[in-house]
């Protein structure tokens, strides 16, 4: 089969030949449909030290994506042939205390498919069965490639209460704009759009036209998010950025009481104002990382269920999977939302 391969721990990739994988007796063959680039790949990609501390070349990676069950191990019970399923990519080891206490998504001795395993950038990827989420026959592969980036955002929106509340999202990449109409979706009273690119806080009226877009380049955010709250400041912030100064200003922005989704990964320390931000507040902070297993899968289902949040204009992109080093080009660049390969 063909697949994009991290040949060595070096900037890069090569498309190449590769062995269809063997399938082990708890595990999903699946002939890939569709897969997105993800902020990881490009970390891969670039050899970056998040993925020098993670990674084994040679391997596959990718590990956003939809596709087809054309076989099943000997022990898989809840698939077969012909399924149409998304992947979860932790991998969790079901046995340690967390596993066991409903918390398989921050597993003791998690693997992440497509970092610590061979993923999904293929023809072909194995999946554990515990790890497939069934789709309903029809479902747009796109649609099914982006539910692991958009439970993401669902996780972060919804680990708390939002309906009849003020949201404010930091941060409207891909999961930003999935938070941005996960929220309004969810009934949220008002919703903040703040991002610095334009093209990005024009893909936000898309997916929410009656969010409120802000740009902290142009205006002073802090302001306008307490101008137009009555000077209380949100009910609820979920920060993606992984900017310090944007964890700084969701803090100013939170009413008193209120609660802050920290979800964007940081590149090092962030000063915090804590008793003025969290203490005098009693804010409730929360991390947030990946989906709960299979919680926010649910939940993602009931908005979609809905019909008040489409997340496919959040798709900008498609590209034939040899032409990867193009598409993770635009991906570097900032211009696009989601982009999909397409074996």
């Amino acid at each position: 089969m063909k697949a994009i391969v991290k040949p060595d721990r070096a900037p890069g990739a090569e498309y190449r030949d590769v062995d269809v994988p063997a399938v082990g007796e708890q595990d999903l063959l699946v002939r890939v449909k569709a897969a997105a680039i993800c902020g990881t790949d490009i970390h891969i990609y670039d050899w970056t030290p998040y993925a020098q501390e993670r990674l084994t070349p040679p391997m596959i990676f990718g590990h956003e994506f939809c596709g087809e069950v054309v076989e099943v191990g000997s022990a898989v019970r809840r698939f077969q042939s012909g399924d149409l399923v998304a992947g979860e990519t932790h991998i969790p080891c079901g046995a340690c205390y967390q596993c066991q206490t409903g918390n398989q998504h921050i597993c003791e001795r998690m693997a992440i498919l497509g970092v610590h395993t061979d993923g999904a950038f293929a023809e072909y990827v194995r999946l554990p069965e515990v790890c497939a989420w069934k789709l309903a026959p029809g479902t747009s592969p796109e649609l099914g490639a982006i539910l692991e980036p958009m439970g993401v955002a669902v996780h972060g929106v919804l680990a708390g209460r939002v309906d009849n509340r003020s949201v404010a999202v930091f941060g409207c990449g891909p999961i930003g704009l999935f938070a941005v109409g996960a929220a309004a979706a969810a009934g949220a009273s008002q919703v903040f759009a703040l991002d610095v690119v334009p093209a990005r806080l024009s893909m936000a009226a898309q997916v929410a036209p009656q969010a409120v877009r802000v740009n902290p380049k142009e205006q002073d955010a802090v302001a306008a998010i307490l101008e137009a709250t009555g000077g209380r400041g949100v009910d609820v912030c979920v920060e993606l950025t992984g900017n310090a100064a944007a964890a700084r200003q969701a803090f100013q922005v939170l009413r008193k009481g209120g609660r802050v989704s920290l979800v964007g990964l940081y590149p090092g320390p962030v000063e915090l104002d804590l008793v003025s931000g969290v203490i005098y507040k009693e804010a409730q902070v929360l991390g947030v990382t990946g989906r709960l297993m299979w919680d926010t899968w649910f939940q993602m289902d009931k908005l979609l269920a809905s019909g008040e949040f489409d997340p496919l204009p959040v798709i900008t992109h498609r590209f034939p999977l040899a032409d990867f080093e193009e598409a993770i080009a635009l991906a570097k660049s900032g211009q696009a939302g989601k982009i999909i390969l397409m074996p």
